[in-house]
């Protein structure tokens, strides 16, 4: 075949070649897309995401419409530009069923006047708000293995929660700045946001747009919160009722730490030591290191028993520092190892000073074990027996997988909320700031709260505490709580509660409903009022 001919045919299917792949990339015509392309990163969707649901509580349908979105912070001093966008998801019950079908029909709502509202969180910082979410408040619970609340194998999903709250109030669960899907926006720093009166603030102005947005300002209003978001309902509520003139029907704090000297074993502070000595002695006794004496004794006597040696004999002994004699060391020494499950040995070698971190990994380090930080009744193992502390704590690793694999799922295939950012469970803000409000000092919140019930003698607190709690342990919040110096009449206004469970008692089926049934009398006896 003639050359000249054979060049002439490449070069004719060359051109029909080039045409089509320029063609494939000309936009179609007739696409109603191309304008608008779908981004490849989805950070927040343009809407809010609203779908409707039934659970059953207490034998009772309640049908509910649940929102998953973010609502925007804005500087309030000069231009009003956006300064973050804080994700929330919120569940307001419905009169009736609702067909999303029915185009002419819109969803009714019970009278905002006589629903109350909830705005719910977690501590951390840095954590959202999933737990209380996923775990207590919402009409989804995670579906551990056990009632203990072992997570077993994955993969998780949410079963409906029985236990719910939502048939006493609606719930806005808020993840505070970096947490969840909540972020600083462009040219702000999310530092901005990582300290305790910033943190405070961006929450309060949340719930304020919150409510003129929901047409809910008319409502009975409550916020709850868990561990450090104890901290910060503390705080929140001096700052609704001062700047906003938002006044709470009531305070709902699990877990609590307000004071943050009864926490920190710091050289000089001898504070924490009878403190914690409680939750080591129901940790002891739980993992059966104690004499028959101890083992035998109802959990309820054995504590009142441990309390009043921690607040006499223990704290003289710890204030008496070098000048303790030797005999009166060595007493104390054997009424802790009584307690503790300790030896004499090593509680004389520690000063009569036992930490935490140190107790999980001495209490059973003869069988190899360490124990919890949020629930001590949980056990693991460490790489070595000779380590001065445990090397993780075993009890936030049963909760951190079934609790972020359900949350991701959750997000997307039943709220229908796409985003392409990571669902911050629990993340570092480090450092915190405490400027302002703990300059060269502990941290001690609960003088806001106890200046908000002076203010609002109406306003009444629940206090949920856990036996076995090493995080935030329970003896610790009645002494803050013993230290407020409230007004007589108004100490009846703080309800004390306490579960035989961890930090986070609803994770054990029996507390989760125990809790559940404190919390409707609480509920129900303010509707009372």
């Amino acid at each position: 075949m003639n050359t000249t001919i054979i060049r002439t045919a490449v070069a004719f299917v060359f051109s029909i070649l080039a045409a089509q792949s320029i063609a494939a990339l000309q936009p179609d015509p007739d696409s109603t897309n191309d304008t608008n392309p779908t981004p490849d990163f989805i950070v927040h969707p343009d809407e809010s995401s609203i779908t409707y649901h039934t659970v059953t509580i207490n034998g009772t349908p309640i049908h509910y419409q649940a929102t998953a979105g973010t609502i925007t912070l804005a500087n309030l001093r000069d231009d009003h530009k956006p300064t973050a966008k804080m994700f929330y998801i919120a569940y307001h019950k419905l009169d009736q069923p609702y067909d999303e079908s029915q185009q002419d029909t819109h969803p009714t709502f019970p009278d905002p006047t006589t629903r109350p509202i909830t705005f719910s969180f977690n501590g951390g910082p840095g954590s959202s708000s999933v737990w209380l979410h996923l775990g207590t408040f919402g009409p989804q619970r995670v579906n551990p293995i056990d009632d203990f609340g072992n997570p077993g194998p994955p993969p998780y999903k949410l079963v409906d929660n029985e236990y719910s709250l939502l048939d006493q109030s609606d719930f806005v669960f808020i993840d505070p700045v970096t947490t969840g899907y909540s972020r600083a926006e462009k040219d702000n720093s999310e530092k901005d946001f990582h300290g305790v009166n910033q943190d405070i603030r961006s929450v309060a102005e949340f719930i304020r747009i919150y409510l003129g947005k929901n047409k809910r300002w008319s409502s009975p209003k409550y916020i709850a919160g868990e561990s450090y978001g104890t901290t910060r309902a503390a705080g929140l509520a001096d700052e609704l009722q001062s700047t906003h003139g938002i006044s709470l029907n009531g305070v709902i704090l699990v877990s609590a730490i307000m004071n943050f000297q009864t926490a920190r074993f710091d050289i000089g502070n001898d504070l924490p030591y009878p403190l914690f000595l409680p939750t080591y002695a129901a940790t002891a006794r739980f993992h059966n290191t104690l004499s028959n004496k101890y083992q035998n004794m109802d959990i309820e006597k054995f504590l009142r028993e441990v309390e009043e040696f921690a607040m006499t004999d223990y704290t003289l002994a710890l204030a008496q520092g070098d000048q303790l004699s030797d005999k009166d060391r060595n007493n104390i020494a054997k009424k802790l190892a009584d307690y503790t499950g300790l030896s004499e040995d090593y509680l004389l070698r520690t000063n009569l000073r036992i930490t935490m971190p140190r107790f999980p990994k001495e209490l059973l380090r003869d069988r190899g074990e360490t124990v919890g930080r949020l629930d001590s009744r949980f056990k693991s193992f460490d790489r070595d027996d000779a380590g001065e502390r445990y090397e993780y704590d075993p009890s936030y690793v049963a909760i951190q997988s079934i609790y972020t694999e359900s949350m991701n799922t959750y997000l997307r295939e039943d709220l229908d909320y796409q985003s392409d950012l990571r669902y911050e469970i629990l993340t570092n803000v480090w450092p915190w700031s405490f400027s302002g409000v703990a300059d060269n000092q502990y941290l001690n919140i609960a003088e806001r709260l106890r200046k908000t019930m002076h203010k609002l003698p109406h306003m009444k607190v629940f206090v949920a505490n856990g036996y076995y709690d090493l995080a935030t342990p329970y003896f610790a919040t009645q002494y803050t709580i013993d230290h407020m110096f409230l007004r007589p009449q108004l100490r009846d206004n703080i309800e004390m509660h306490y579960y035989e469970a961890g930090h986070m008692m609803y994770a054990e089926y029996s507390m989760l409903q125990k809790l559940k049934a404190d919390l409707d009398q609480y509920y129900e006896s303010r509707t009372q009022d």
